[in-house]
Formats: structure tokens, C-alpha cells, sequence
């Protein structure tokens, strides 16, 4: 079932080549600069070695002259000391190779979610506690009493269901040791493409809460600045709805799952699309209450805006190689990452194909960790002989592993 609560249904169908950032810390970019790859000409301007690190919301009231200053090798934009969390997953051990765990995105939240773990587990009482304190005010309380209205706006939606996947995840690997066996692979919707990064150790706590939150504010004045909307289109095969997004003015945003596609772009480009999918014989359409057209062309002004922050992060290999969404392949290599984190703002999430990715690698189980369980009912509608668990709540945590 597709979740409509939120922001959940984030993507778009995007077939461009990624292209390398230099990690040389001398290169010079090309003098060619067009929108279309303004974020990633800008990667190696920021790895430059010269100057210290501003903090984030600094880095937000630059002009863009100063924003594309160069940073000192190590240095991070986001203004954060030593990881205080330390290594939240410690894994070893043989790779449990027909294994993966998947974080879920936008639409996964309520209010309510991470309450029982607070109250019952120490572990998940410091990762909520400590996110307070590097954010500066209290998520953990939006989480737990809300109000809804406020918990469903973007800036705070994304680093609430990371957390809270963050808190399941750490709960349930306490109690089960086995989970710190590295999976096959990790992977994430969207928002959850972060998750799946922190847990694999590729991010540290501190800097993926506060670039998830960056990214959340970023897209939510991406959305407020181009208005733009968000629908379902159940029952058509991709290329039917290619045409009609081309129709129509409309971007694929996400593919769910065979028949199950989400379209973004302006409100009456939408609309527009809507009407000529059902007279293409789309089984039902689903406008979505979401802040904005995510994972479309509307959102490049967000990718830019997350351009020094990624670039100057330190990212690691993760445990295990993370599929990504924008083109449903394996990455591993800190320059992958960043293209993938900011290509993935505008571009399609490729949902369907990255579990197709990990099926044909032998991917036997799936286990998602995160509110509720959307990507545990997508995965088990494609693939029917997958076993798929979701770990949602304190009981769920108590994970019975072969």
C-alpha cells in the first residue's frame, strides 16, 4: 500500500550520467557552469584546502560568491566537534550475505513514534537526547506529543523518521548481536538514503541529524519558493506514464513498485497529468499532501543549497554497499556518496529497481527498520517468496535471526 500521510512518495525518472567529482583538492572546475549541474561543479571548489569551517546556519546566509569557499581537509561546514554518540554500530563478523536493511522516508511518521523505545531502552533515550542537543530543540518531544501539524512539515519530518529508525535500529542490535553482522547491502527510500548511511558507518550521528535536517529545511523553501504538488498513479506501466508526464509538464518523482508511480511538478501540470492518466486507464489516481513537488526539478535550488555541507562532510566506506536511488547500483567510494546525496534531491528515487538489484544478488530477507512498514509491504508485493520484517516498535525489536 502507498503511504499518502506526508511526504513519503519522493522521486522522479531521471536517466543522466553521473559524472565524477575530483577529489583532487587543486582541481579547478570547468569554466562550463549550467544549472543542471551546478551542485556537482561546486564539490571540488569546497574541497580546496584553505579555510576553517563556518557553521550551518551560517552557511545558509552566505551570498553565493562566499558559499563556494574551500574548506580544510577533515573539516566539516555543519560546526559539529568529536562524534559524542561514538560508533553506534559496531559491526563484525561474517557478512549475512542474503541479508539487507532498508530505511523508510517521508510518510512514514505519526505522532507517537519512538515513545515506547524512550521509556524503555537506555540506548535509544541518548540517541534521542543527544539529537535535542545537536539540533538545538526538542525533536525528541515533537516525536512523542507532536503536534501533527508541526511534525508533518518537512524540515522536521526528515531527521524525526531518521531518528527514530536510528533508535530501532540501535535497540534491536543490542538485543539481537547478529543484526552487527554486516548485511549484503543497505538502502533507503529517499530520505532514507541518510539512514541507511548513518547505521552503515559511511556518516557519523552528528553530521547526517544535521545534514538531514539541512536537507528538510532546504527542501521545504524549495517547495514554499516554486509551489508544487505530488500524485499517485496507480495501474500504468512506466512508459505510459512517461508520456503522460510529458504531456502534461509533469516529472516522475518515484517508482514504488511495478504500477505504483508517484508524479510531481506544478500544481496544474499535475492536475493536467492526473486527467490524462485516467483516460489511459490508470486503475486510480492519488493526489498527495505533501510540501512540495520532491524529486523534481523544483528541488535543484536544495541540492545547491546542500552542496558545501556534503561536500565537506566526512564520509566514509560503508560497512556494506549502499544501492542508490537515483540509478539502483551499488556505491561505496565517498565520491559516489556525495553525487548520490545530491542527485537524489531532484532526481527520481528508482525504488522498484533497487529491490530488484538486491533480489538478483540474492537478497533472501529484508529487514526494515523505521516507522511503520511501507517498504516492507512494497518489497513483499514484488517479490512474493521474500521474507520481509518490520521493526517498528518494542515489540518488533526483539528479532529472532537464523
Amino acid at each position: 500500500m502507498l503511504a499518502v500521510k506526508g511526504n513519503n512518495t519522493e522521486l522522479t525518472d531521471a536517466t543522466t550520467s553521473k559524472e565524477k567529482i575530483s577529489e583532487d583538492k587543486t582541481t579547478k572546475t570547468s569554466s562550463t557552469f549550467t544549472y543542471e549541474n551546478a551542485s556537482r561543479c561546486d564539490l571540488p571548489r569546497v574541497q580546496k584546502p584553505e579555510i576553517s569551517a563556518s557553521s550551518m546556519p551560517d552557511l545558509r546566509s552566505l551570498s553565493r560568491e562566499n558559499r563556494y569557499r574551500s574548506a580544510r581537509s577533515g573539516d566539516s561546514v555543519l560546526g559539529v566537534g568529536p562524534d559524542s554518540v561514538g560508533d553506534l554500530f559496531l559491526f563484525d563478523g561474517q557478512q549475512r550475505k542474503g541479508h539487507a536493511y532498508v530505511f523508510p522516508g517521508q510518510g512514514a511518521q505519526f505522532v507517537g513514534m519512538g515513545a515506547d523505545l524512550y521509556s524503555e531502552f537506555p540506548i535509544a533515550r541518548r540517541l534521542y537526547d543527544e539529537a535535542d542537543q545537536i539540533l538545538g530543540f526538542d525533536l525528541s518531544k515533537l516525536c512523542f506529543e507532536g503536534p501533527e501539524s508541526d511534525l508533518q512539515e518537512t524540515k522536521n519530518t526528515q531527521p524525526a523518521i531518521a531518528l527514530t529508525s536510528l533508535a530501532l535500529f540501535a535497540v534491536a542490535s543490542e538485543i539481537q548481536p547478529k543484526l552487527l553482522r554486516p548485511p549484503a547491502f543497505f538502502a533507503g527510500h529517499s530520505l532514507g538514503e541518510y539512514t541507511a548511511l548513518i547505521a552503515s558507518g559511511a556518516l557519523s550521528f552528528v553530521d547526517g541529524i544535521k545534514l538531514v535536517r539541512l536537507r528538510g529545511e532546504l527542501m521545504q523553501a524549495a517547495g514554499e519558493s516554486k509551489p508544487g504538488t505530488m500524485a499517485a498513479i496507480l495501474g500504468l506501466d512506466i512508459n505510459d506514464v512517461e508520456d503522460v508526464c510529458r504531456e502534461a509538464g509533469a516529472e516522475i518523482c518515484n517508482i514504488n513498485a511495478p504500477g505504483q508511480i508517484v508524479i510531481g511538478g506544478l500544481k496544474q501540470s499535475v492536475v493536467r497529468a492526473l486527467d490524462y492518466a485516467q483516460a489511459r486507464g490508470a486503475r486510480k489516481v492519488i493526489p498527495l499532501n505533501v510540501g512540495g513537488a520532491f524529486h523534481t526539478s523544483l528541488m535543484k535550488p536544495a541540492s545547491e543549497g546542500l552542496t558545501e555541507p556534503i561536500a565537506t562532510a566526512s564520509i566514509t566506506p560503508p560497512k556494506s554497499p549502499i544501492i542508490a536511488n537515483c540509478d539502483a547500483q551499488p556505491i561505496r567510494e565517498a565520491v559516489e556518496i556525495r553525487n548520490e546525496l545530491l542527485d537524489q534531491v531532484f532526481k527520481p528515487v528508482h525504488w522498484s529497481e533497487t529491490v530488484n538489484y538486491m533480489d538478483t544478488h540474492g537478497v533472501k530477507t529484508f529487514i526494515e527498520f523505521g516507522p511503520g512498514r511501507v517498504l516492507t509491504g512494497l518489497i513483499k508485493k514484488m517479490i512474493r517468496s521474500a521474507s520481509c520484517v518490520a521493526v517498528n516498535d518494542t515489540q518488533s525489536v526483539h528479532l529472532d535471526l537464523d
